[in-house]
């Protein structure tokens, strides 16, 4: 399986879970010599403090209220966004049988009382996903509505559909990994990235990119940006919600050559709105 791939996710083929991950239907994605990576992580529970945004920095505890970490049997294993008190937005690539969504957290070693960890009822992944690139995005119904509160809140939609322009300073936030083979941290961290022309992003990711439903940034090195584990969570610009954390090139979340790919949330809005009012 995954012949000719270093996938980040390694050592979850080791483990024998191949038949629960749908990143790995993803193996044989080639763009050039790269290879799309999907900023996912899957980790064993006793490696369930890996997390951290590379190079950024730590969020002020709670500052980010809407953030939710997907969790599958303990472990962080994609981001996610708080829309309703009932649904969270991930990536539809995030799927995994029985996750449990947790919000209010900061320090995911640790059980703090603002936590609530709610099950999820519901998984709505976009009728024309089909584990490519495109189309990556989904609902996950609550089997409870989150208690808003200082801690926990939601972030609002976009109103409509519009062109995003470039180089607009974006935020981005996750318990991802703090980079390849890098030290990993259990905190909440975040990191600005800014939005790129389209023709950058065709040159690079070719077919595989799509404007229409895509958002690509570029980023500084040394101020950071996301990497894997940070799948499903926000790209946020001027305080508006306009992304979810898609994809990058294998092995190269820390190579400003690969541009971070987003999918475009105002894209799918009668989507969303269409799942939310069932």
């Amino acid at each position: 399986m995954c012949d000719g791939l270093k996938l980040t996710t390694k050592r979850v083929c080791e483990r024998g879970l191949q038949s629960r991950l749908f990143i790995l239907s993803h193996c044989a994605t080639m763009i050039h010599a790269a290879s799309v990576f999907y900023i996912f992580l899957l980790v064993g529970l006793t490696e369930a403090s890996e997390s951290g945004i590379f190079g950024g920095k730590i969020s002020k505890p709670h500052s980010r209220p809407y953030m939710a970490s997907l969790q599958y049997r303990g472990a962080h294993t994609c981001g996610g966004i708080l829309i309703r008190e009932d649904f969270v937005l991930t990536a539809a690539h995030c799927k995994l049988d029985q996750l449990r969504v947790i919000l209010g957290a900061h320090d995911l070693s640790k059980e703090e009382k603002s936590q609530q960890r709610i099950k999820v009822a519901e998984y709505h992944m976009h009728q024309n996903y089909n584990g490519n690139v495109t189309y990556d995005i989904m609902l996950l119904k609550l089997a409870n509505k989150a208690k808003l509160n200082k801690n926990v809140q939601l972030l609002e939609l976009p109103k409509k559909e519009k062109k995003i322009p470039a180089n607009l300073e974006c935020l981005v936030a996750g318990w991802g990994s703090t980079g390849q083979n890098e030290s990993i941290s259990t905190v909440l961290k975040e990191a600005t990235e800014m939005t790129q022309f389209k023709i950058e992003c065709d040159t690079i990711w070719k077919e595989n990119f799509t404007s229409q439903q895509m958002i690509c940034t570029k980023f500084n090195k040394k101020k950071g940006g996301i990497c894997k584990g940070d799948s499903g969570g926000p790209l946020i610009c001027k305080n508006k919600l306009q992304g979810i954390t898609a994809f990058t090139a294998a092995d190269q979340c820390d190579n400003p050559k690969y541009p971070h790919v987003f999918t475009k949330v105002s894209f799918f809005l009668s989507w969303i709105n269409k799942i939310m009012r069932k």
